[in-house]
C-alpha cells in the first residue's frame, strides 16, 4: 500500500466520521424526531419520585406510575415491592392554615423511637418477603 492510497482511505475515513458526527449534532440542536425514538414531548408515566439509601447496599425507592406510587426495596440479590398502589398525596394545606393549626409537643426521644421502630418492621418486612421469593 502506497502512500497516497493510505492518505485516501485515512481521508475518506475521516470525511464519514465527520458527516456522522454532524448528523448528530443536527439531531441534538433541532430536536428532530427520529423513528423508533421513545422519548418525546408526552407526559411521563413513570417517575422516580424519592429514593432513601438505607445502608451501602440497599435502599428504598419510591416510584410513580400515572397515579399511583409504589414503594420498592433495591438490594444487590433482588429487589423486593413492599407497597404497592399508594395514592398520590392530596394537595397541601396552604401555609397560613398550618401555621395558625396548634402543634402538639412531644419529646424528641419519643418520636424517634416511633420511627426506629416502625422503620425496623419495614426493613424486616421486606427481608422476609425477599426470603420467601428466593426460597419459592
Amino acid at each position: 500500500m502506497d502512500l497516497l492510497s493510505l492518505l485516501r482511505t485515512l481521508g475518506a475515513l475521516g470525511t464519514v466520521l465527520g458527516l456522522l458526527a454532524g448528523a448528530l449534532w443536527l439531531v441534538r440542536r433541532y430536536d428532530i424526531k427520529l423513528p423508533g425514538r421513545v422519548s418525546g414531548g408526552s407526559r411521563k408515566r413513570v417517575e422516580m419520585v424519592e429514593r432513601l439509601s438505607i445502608d451501602a447496599k440497599r435502599s428504598v425507592a419510591l416510584i410513580r406510575r400515572d397515579d399511583a406510587e409504589h414503594l420498592i426495596l433495591i438490594a444487590p440479590d433482588g429487589h423486593v415491592v413492599i407497597e404497592t398502589g399508594i395514592a398520590k398525596p392530596a394537595v397541601a394545606e396552604p401555609v397560613a392554615a398550618v401555621v395558625a393549626a396548634p402543634v402538639p409537643v412531644t419529646p424528641i426521644n419519643d418520636n424517634l423511637s416511633e420511627l426506629r421502630q416502625g422503620f425496623g418492621q419495614l426493613v424486616e418486612q421486606a427481608r422476609t418477603r425477599l426470603t420467601a421469593s428466593a426460597r419459592g
